[in-house]
């Protein structure tokens, strides 16, 4: 099965309000680089189209609308210190759905972002 090379075989795509928003803050929290963006208007208002490049993954979104709901998702993401990320990930305006700990597979935390999504920060 051929995949383009600059994608992993599963992507997760994040429909949310205010897509101009969450790239921003994936780019805070995760320091991850814009490497798709188109719109839907000459105003560059409405996201139709973003890719996002974090460590090796890549996440796609969009801006809700009529003919697309908003969908949230739950992803869990490895980071280099899960302890400095949940702490940021609060810092933005992120809730805590778990608290840091430490379990077999690593550091762990679980956060809600503002726009519906669950993020499973964890550093080995």
């Amino acid at each position: 099965m051929p995949v383009p090379t600059q994608y992993q075989t599963a992507i997760p795509y994040l429909i949310v309000e205010n897509a101009s928003a969450f790239l921003f803050f994936m780019q805070n929290l995760f320091n991850a680089e814009i490497t798709e963006l188109h719109h839907r208007d000459e105003a560059k208002v409405h996201v139709m189209h973003a890719e996002l490049k974090t460590g090796n993954a890549t996440i796609m979104c969009a801006d809700a609308t009529e003919q697309w709901a908003k969908q949230a998702a739950g992803i869990f993401i490895y980071v280099e210190n899960a302890d400095n990320t949940y702490h940021k990930a609060i810092r933005l305006g992120c809730t805590s759905v778990m608290e840091l700990c430490d379990q077999p597979y690593g550091r762990t935390s679980g956060v809600k972002d503002m726009f519906g999504n669950t993020w499973w920060i964890t550093s080995l």
